[in-house]
């Protein structure tokens, strides 16, 4: 098979959540770790940290390979979902694995994938496994693709696991209260293994702590490590001044991540690093810290967070999509320099959105909002929007396309006023794909 050939079997033949939804969702770790048996485990010949939460994960452990990469480490990264292509999952020192690194493993281990019954996240993990470990990382940062105790990454035995943060998400299979959740996430928590958590949470920490508790694992909270003490926006990027608590060494830092949340994921990023150099046999220098920090996006491809794409009108792309995630998003609008927003929304359907409309409804900045649909099986119809959105007083309207629904929002907009297009990963996809059309649709 050739490489457009082998994406089109691992589409046709294994169910994709990203496409499909929770009827592509294969919980369990019988198949991958049944499956990693056979092609060696070779997630047990390298380094990792595994980084689960509801929102800033894909932030994290971009940053976090960053630096470790800047400390000298040749670093994998297993993040999800993709933007523009398959590959971008999986990266070694920042560059995508190649297509004919895909096509092998597909070659190789076609008929027990079959076998087996992976899924595609499965197969996806069992590839940058196998990758990693042929290409001689060091140190692999590892991302969850839904929930943590059921996720096909949990099979790994990392130095060191990460969570981001809790709020309410895939309800129907993940819980439908933030104990729940946090159940969930604390599945990553392996027996003397220690936990960084991101977040201070009442609803959660008690979830943690207890099952920390159970395996002897030790608990670090972030926010009792580093304190934020300013932020500000810096070219295209964010800088960051942070106070280590136990002996008040400051830290200036700057990062190519825009988004006033970013706030959140530097704290968990420094007591992350600090941790892992403190306390595993990894080294990482302050000089590290610094230089990964500021080529972190670039250096791991990531896009999406708070992505300025024009100006005059200024558009920006973020693919938040959770309660909390817009919380940030439109405290963000409020604090801008722009007089008016013009937002460019799309969700798929087995999102709640109902607090998203009420933090949209929230907007105290003139806030104007066309409601699309990207192009893809999951989204969500308009009748849905319309009955999330009845009664906030909204000032919206619905386009079919993405791109349409950008034309209008360049007619709509002023010089000083922002576009911003969000509300799901397949929306800011169709945008940055077409970066070109975006700014000639006016």
């Amino acid at each position: 098979m050739n490489y457009a050939q082998t994406l089109e079997f691992l589409d046709s033949a294994m169910s994709s959540f990203q496409q499909k939804g929770a009827a592509a969702y294969k919980p369990g770790l019988d198949r991958i770790a049944e499956f990693c048996r056979r092609t060696g485990n070779p997630q047990r010949n390298f380094f990792t940290i595994h980084v689960a939460g509801t929102d800033g994960k894909g932030s994290v452990s971009s940053m976090l390979a960053a630096v470790l990469q800047s400390a000298g480490y040749r670093t994998g990264l297993f993040t999800s979902p993709h933007i523009h292509e398959f590959r971008e999952r999986i990266r070694v020192d920042g560059e995508i694995i190649p297509k004919q690194k895909v096509v092998n493993f597909v070659d190789k281990y076609r008929d027990a994938m079959v076998e087996v019954g992976l899924s595609y996240f499965e197969m996806t993990a069992a590839l940058a496994f196998d990758y990693f470990d042929q290409s001689d990382v060091e140190v692999a940062v590892i991302e969850t693709g839904l929930g943590g105790r059921l996720d096909a990454t949990n099979i790994i035995t990392p130095i060191l696991s990460v969570i981001t943060n809790i709020s309410l998400e895939h309800a129907d299979l993940l819980g439908s209260t933030l104990p729940e959740i946090a159940g969930e996430k604390a599945g990553i928590i392996k027996k003397s293994i220690p936990v960084l958590i991101g977040e201070h949470n009442e609803a959660c920490d008690s979830v943690f702590e207890s099952r920390a508790a159970e395996l002897k694992s030790k608990v670090v909270y972030a926010q009792e490590s580093f304190l934020l003490s300013e932020s500000a926006p810096f070219e295209n990027g964010s800088r960051f001044k942070v106070v280590r608590t136990r002996d008040g060494r400051v830290y200036d830092l700057v990062v190519d991540l825009a988004g006033e949340y970013q706030r959140k994921n530097i704290i968990t990023v420094c007591a992350a690093l600090d941790f892992l150099h403190e306390e595993t046999p990894l080294t990482i220098s302050r000089r590290a810290l610094r230089e990964g920090l500021r080529t972190a996006a670039a250096d791991t491809g990531l896009r999406g967070r708070w992505q300025k794409i024009s100006d005059s009108p200024a558009a920006v792309c973020d693919t938040g999509h959770t309660d909390k995630a817009f919380e940030e998003i439109t405290a963000q609008f409020d604090n801008s320099e722009y007089k008016r927003v013009v937002a460019v929304l799309g969700f798929v359907k087995d999102k709640s959105i109902e607090g998203i409309a009420a933090h949209l409804a929230s907007v105290r900045k003139p806030l104007e909002i066309i409601f699309t649909r990207p192009s893809v099986e999951r989204a969500m119809d308009f009748d849905r929007i319309r009955e999330a959105v009845a009664g906030t007083g909204l000032n919206c309207e619905y386009c079919d396309t993405v791109i349409e629904a950008c034309r209008r929002a360049r007619e709509k907009a002023d010089a000083d006023d922002m576009i911003f297009i969000g509300g799901s990963t397949f929306v800011v996809a169709e945008v940055l794909s077409s970066i070109q059309q975006f700014a000639s649709v006016s």
